[in-house]
């Protein structure tokens, strides 16, 4: 399979900071923290070091709840509010695997409460406010900033446009996902890494017959589960289509591919009442064997399994058009600056400021550092774990580098497909039921 030329910029970009990750750092040291993470000596600076008129902003974000980069956050916010006293920060979080946040996103911007800043995704998720006129294409002040321009990597630039060219997002950080694995439970239990769906299945058999669970997943938000099936099943071409021009018989095969799965006794007895916090803490707790999950999760696990683990591609499912090497990632969220503020003389410049600060190569550093994911700016994010640097080496290798299947559909469309999971793994509904409602719902959500 030919790469893009984008594609080619992404693995370079990995492949420098898997060789950084190995060895020594630029001008800036770093000490190793608590659980693998870096904790960077220097300190993010504001750009501009100047006085604004008194004013409050509101930033949204999912850096909440147990994320791994929380208080770097924080304290990136703590930096800018102790150069620029007037201006008192409201941060506002939410954890991203609350599925309330998408909500509290969309009715804030449908009832003019839209926050200042809002760090969101890119692509599809956003298309209803951007096209509402509710933020600000960010060009302009890109552009006219060379300082901050340079500060990114052109692939993170160049893939946080939406369809009609234009930047809105900045982004901080990318992000791979992956089928991560607890090397030390497979090596007790005499099973090879499940490189093919064989091993796969054979691991499945072999874990739940011991009552560990296998591949630790929730069926309501069953984002990964969806995510990796699909891309598996129908490779790059096939998933990245979506379903307004046709049903690709290989979305099938994915939910096909479910069923197996749960037939063989893979996911936790409860998988129908967890979320993706009981999941995850699962295979934190060394319960799980497997689960599907993006780099930002690494942080959150327990410093055993964190060392026991490493992240592999999922592999083809039986019959699908997937290499079995094609990897979900990129840079899929950025911050938003809001219309609204934009417009207004008192909060404009303290807000165009505090994304500057946000998204700085300095504080896109201490962020990565936190949660494993790809920067957006070419610093060395240095002192992290062995599966952090797996993943590095993973999407380096990869054949393809694609947006997970949420920004190809409707949100509408994505939850159809998430409710329909349980149906068809527990036999209600056939794999080819849950692809025909989900494409109804795809064109009826696009008349």
């Amino acid at each position: 399979m030919k790469r893009t030329s984008m594609l080619l910029m992404s693995v370079m970009l990995l492949l420098s900071m898997l060789l950084a990750a190995c060895g020594g750092g630029k001008s800036g040291t770093s000490e190793p923290a608590p659980g693998g993470e870096t904790k960077p000596t220097e300190t993010a600076q504001p750009e501009e070091e100047k006085d604004f008129p008194p004013t409050s902003l509101r930033v949204f974000s999912t850096f909440g709840g147990t994320d791994a980069a929380r208080e770097a956050f924080k304290s990136v916010l703590d930096e800018f509010t102790a150069a620029h006293p007037n201006v008192k920060i409201d941060n506002d979080t939410m954890s991203a695997n609350d599925d309330g946040f998408r909500t509290k996103v969309n009715t804030d911007m449908n009832s003019g409460n839209e926050p200042d800043l809002l760090f969101y995704f890119i692509g599809a998720d956003a298309e209803g406010f951007v096209n509402a006129g509710k933020v600000v294409p960010l060009n302009e002040i890109v552009d006219g900033d060379a300082e901050w321009k340079n500060g990114f990597i052109p692939d993170a630039l160049e893939l946080a446009k939406q369809k009609d060219g234009n930047i809105y997002a900045a982004p901080l950080t990318g992000y791979y996902e992956g089928l991560f694995v607890n090397k030390k439970i497979f090596e007790e239990n005499g099973l090879e890494l499940p490189t093919d769906w064989d091993k796969l299945t054979t691991a499945v058999k072999t874990l739940s017959a011991k009552g560990i669970i296998p591949l630790s997943v929730p069926f309501d938000q069953s984002h990964y589960l969806i995510e990796h099936t699909i891309l598996s099943a129908a490779g790059q071409a096939g998933q990245s289509k979506g379903l307004l021009d046709g049903i690709d018989p290989n979305w099938e095969k994915a939910y096909t591919a479910m069923k197996e799965l749960y037939d063989l006794g893979a996911f936790p007895k409860d998988a129908a009442t967890i979320d993706l916090s009981m999941s995850g803490n699962y295979y934190s707790e060394g319960l799980a064997a497997m689960t599907l999950e993006g780099s930002w999760a690494v942080g959150g696990w327990n410093e055993d399994t964190r060392n026991n683990s490493t992240v592999i591609p999922f592999p083809t499912v039986p019959g699908g058009a997937g290499t079995g090497n094609e990897i979900i990632g990129g840079f899929g969220s950025g911050f938003y600056l809001s219309k609204a503020t934009y417009d207004d003389a008192g909060k404009k410049d303290a807000a165009i400021a505090l994304l500057k600060h946000l998204t700085s190569p300095a504080s896109i550093q201490k962020i990565a550092s936190a949660n494993g994911g790809t920067p957006a700016a070419d610093v060395e994010v240095t002192g992290l774990a062995q599966v952090a640097l797996d993943g590095f080496s993973m999407a380096a290798k990869a054949d393809a580098i694609v947006a997970p299947v949420d920004s190809k559909v409707s949100q509408e469309t994505f939850g159809n497909l998430r409710a329909n999971v349980q149906p068809v793994v527990e036999g209600k509904k056939t794999p080819t039921q849950a692809i025909e409602e989900a494409k109804k719902t795809e064109d009826d959500n696009k008349k």
